[in-house]
This record gives structure tokens, sequence and C-alpha cells, in this order.
């Protein structure tokens, strides 16, 4: 492995290529030659004596019919193209043990609130300074956040995965049966944004869920909120950080997000107030003026009636409480974990007051 660099570095340029193995270009849609845009990091290696999947078993024969009917997809390129792709028994591991699933809030917090991921982000700050600005100007979104979520997403654009998306999705779409019918449309989406984007779907790498880019952006939030900043006529969350960060603010503002509204805030619950905390539940079902009434003693700029919900922190030596507001919740839409949105939250701050401390 290469030595970590210590400044953020940009978005590997990619390569570009004829056609794909075995498909040509005309096959998925018409156009010039597609440009493969690579992660930057090593393809993992195949599993040994990894069985291809049969195009005969009847949820993917059904899956490669619904493509051709509704898609205008070819079948027979379909059919090669999944012969392609290669299972993943990792894949599958790891979608059992995800970090937000096991790890403690105080451990969870430790990997990414480190002293070089908050020193990175003042410094991709300093670096895309005016693209932060205006994109934050045109959508309503502190630059802090969309420097945040680059920060624990990918560090900066270093680690945008080691899969290959179509090993990645064509996994869990048919061997991961507790979430396949949401796999399988992502893997749909996957081959049309290949289509529509030039993207060739047997070099694309991401996480072992399919993730792509600096963003790591699912194929269909891909397709709905990606956007052409640079206006190079492609929508390219690997090489433009222009294309990331504005992509990042127009999701953020889908999703809903209050321009110059708070995230969270620290809270303290009176002894036997009964408040009951569900580290699992994800929506606002309280208000401010409930949560006060219950004993959670907290300051918010908010009205009364604001949706508010009741977080817990573990600490090293005991619970500690947060409430989160309604553009928290719009950050667990990026990621569906209370610690993932209490990450970025905090990441974002200690990168505004290390700026603070430090004026350039």
């Amino acid at each position: 492995m290469r030595p970590r660099s210590t400044r953020p570095s940009p978005p590997p340029r990619a390569g570009r290529a004829c056609a794909f193995a075995g498909l040509t270009l005309l096959a998925w849609g018409p156009g010039a030659a597609p440009s493969a845009l690579l992660a930057p990091a090593a393809l993992d290696p195949p599993e040994p004596l990894a069985i291809p999947f049969d195009r005969h078993r009847p949820e993917i024969a059904g899956f490669v019919a619904h493509l051709v009917r509704d898609d205008g997809f070819r079948r027979r390129d379909l059919e090669r193209l999944i012969a392609k792709a290669v299972p993943q028994q990792k894949i599958l591991e790891a979608m059992t043990r995800p970090a937000e699933k096991v790890s403690p809030w105080w451990q969870y917090r430790a990997h990414f609130l480190t002293e070089e991921r908050i020193r990175d982000g003042v410094r991709f700050w300093a670096d895309h300074g005016p693209a932060l600005e205006r994109i934050g100007d045109e959508w309503g979104v502190s630059p802090e956040y969309l420097v945040a979520i680059i920060g624990v997403e990918s560090f900066y654009g270093r680690l945008t995965g080691r899969y290959r998306v179509l090993d990645a999705l064509t996994t869990l779409a048919f061997d991961y049966p507790l979430r396949s019918d949401y796999f399988r449309s992502e893997l749909e989406q996957f081959l049309l944004l290949s289509r529509e984007e030039r993207v060739d779907p047997l070099k694309t790498l991401g996480s072992y869920a399919g993730a792509m880019g600096a963003g790591q952006f699912m194929p269909s939030s891909y397709r709905e909120y990606a956007i052409d900043e640079d206006h190079d006529g492609r929508r390219d969350l690997w090489n433009s950080w222009d294309d990331v960060l504005a992509s990042i603010a127009h999701y953020f503002r889908g999703q809903g997000w209050q321009p110059g509204a708070p995230v969270l805030a620290e809270a303290t619950l009176d002894p036997g107030s009964g408040v009951v905390v569900d580290p699992r539940n994800l929506e606002l079902n309280d208000t401010v003026a409930g949560l006060r009434a219950k004993g959670v003693e907290f300051q918010a700029p908010l009205a009364p009636t604001e949706p508010a919900l009741v977080l817990l922190a573990e600490d090293v030596d005991g619970p500690v409480y947060r409430v989160g507001f309604h553009n928290f919740h719009v950050i667990t839409r990026y990621n569906h974990s209370t610690l993932y949105a209490m990450a970025v939250h905090d990441l974002a701050t200690a990168i505004v007051a290390r700026r603070a401390a430090n004026p350039t």
C-alpha cells in the first residue's frame, strides 16, 4: 500500500476505455466512447472458487427480463455482464456487522474525530474554499457539513471503495434475501447510470454496499441528486470536486435541510424523567416543548413546536444525552444511523473550531 499523504488528494483522473469487456458501447447506448470512473484503492481480488451467478436462476432471469422490457437493454448483453459478476462472501459478512450496529458511540466517534481527519478537513476547506462558499450559498447548506460528509464517507476522497460495484450489488441483489428487493433496484439503477454517464460497470469500484465516489452515493441517489456543477457534460462524483460538493448539497436540500437551523444540542435528563431512549429510532417523535416538559434540558433557538429526538451518546464513563432536530434527521437520510449523523456533526464542528483557532 502506498504511504498516505498528509494532504487531501484530489480525486484521481480516470483512464479511458474503448469498450466494456465483451460489451460494446452501442449495446448500452449511443454516444462517444465511455470513460471508466475508478476509485483510488486497488480492487479486492475475487474470492477463490467463487461460483459465477447462474443466469437461469428464476430471480436473475426475471431481473433480466424486467430490464429488457422496461429499460431497453439487450438480453444478451445483460446475461454476459451478470456472468462476469463475482459473488463476494466478504460482502455478505460485512452486511451483518456494520460499525453503526456494533460500536458504542465513544468508540465510533474516536474513529472519525481524529487529529488527521480534522486537520485534513481544514486543508480541504482551504483548497476548495471558493467552491464551498459558492455551493453553500446556492443551496443553503453550511460548508462545514459538506466537508464533514466527505471526511466521514471517504476521508476526503482517499477511500472510495475496493469492491467492484457490479459484484457488490449483484451479490446483495441475489444472495442477500433480507434486502434483495432494495439491492435489485440499486443494481438496475447502476446499470442505467452506467449507460447515462458512460461508466464502465466492469471497472467501477465502490463500497461493499455499492456506494460510489467521494460522497459515497448509491446508484439511485447518484441518478437523482448528482449535479454537473463544473458544466463539462458529466455528473462525475469521482473526478470533479465541484460536482461532488454540489451533489451532496442538492441531496441535503432534497431531504429538507433548513438553512441556518441547528443540528443537535447537548442535553441533560432530570433524574426520574422517565424518558426512554431507543438508539434504533431515527424519527423525530417529540417536540422541543414536549421534551422540556419531560425534564430534558437543552438550549436551542427553536420554536416549542419544532420536532425533536433524544439521542444516547455513550461515553466511556456512562450515558450522555443530546437532542437532535430536523437537520439532524436530514443527515440520517444520508446514512440511516444516529451514530453516523452525530459523527458528521461533531467533525463539522471540530473543523470550524480549528479554522477559527488558526485563521489564515
